[in-house]
């Protein structure tokens, strides 16, 4: 029993892809993917430059204006992050122990300008000569101004390099303010 056809066609018409889609052609794609880059690009050059709060210490600037006595301290040295720390060592059996350190912001002074501290009386020229012989530098953490500030002969560390600077192959010549 075969039923009669009542003359219709059934036509179907094939559903479009989505890559046919009008709305997501090749060059749209392209565009998306170009835009998601882009702002990837800008969100992580605007995170590791921008410093809004003390937990973002990321340019030289930032430092520069926390130092003790900041215009003293950029004019005649270099800002510096001073880190406070204790070492606990064991014999037996030998460990290292470190404490929770403290940090701070402090200034480094050129061996030039060692004249400042001596004119405030807060060095001796006697402790001058004792840090010139070891070819140190003074450098100091809280306010010059006020009643005991302090201050440290320290050495400067040669082994110190910076390797994010410091690119084989490249080279170029020392600048003025890192010569101390």
């Amino acid at each position: 029993m075969r039923r009669k056809s009542t003359g219709r066609t059934a036509t179907t018409t094939p559903k479009p892809s989505i890559l046919q889609s009008p709305i997501f052609n090749f060059t749209t794609i392209a565009i998306l993917g170009g835009v998601f880059v882009l702002g990837i690009g800008i969100g992580i050059a605007f995170s590791s430059t921008a410093t809004f709060t003390p937990n973002n210490v990321a340019s030289r600037e930032f430092i520069d204006t926390k130092a003790p006595n900041a215009e003293i301290c950029v004019q005649y040295g270099a800002s510096a992050m001073v880190m406070d720390t204790r070492l606990f060592v064991t014999l037996n059996p030998f460990k290292v122990y470190v404490g929770q350190p403290s940090m701070r912001p402090g200034c480094v002074l050129r061996s030039s300008n060692w004249a400042i501290l001596e004119q405030r009386k807060l060095v001796t020229s006697n402790q001058v000569s004792e840090c010139k012989n070891r070819l140190n530098h003074f450098a100091y953490a809280g306010d010059l101004n006020s009643d005991k500030p302090d201050i440290s002969c320290t050495y400067e560390n040669d082994d110190a390099k910076n390797f994010f600077i410091n690119t084989p192959g490249a080279s170029a010549p020392t600048l003025e303010t890192e010569k101390f």
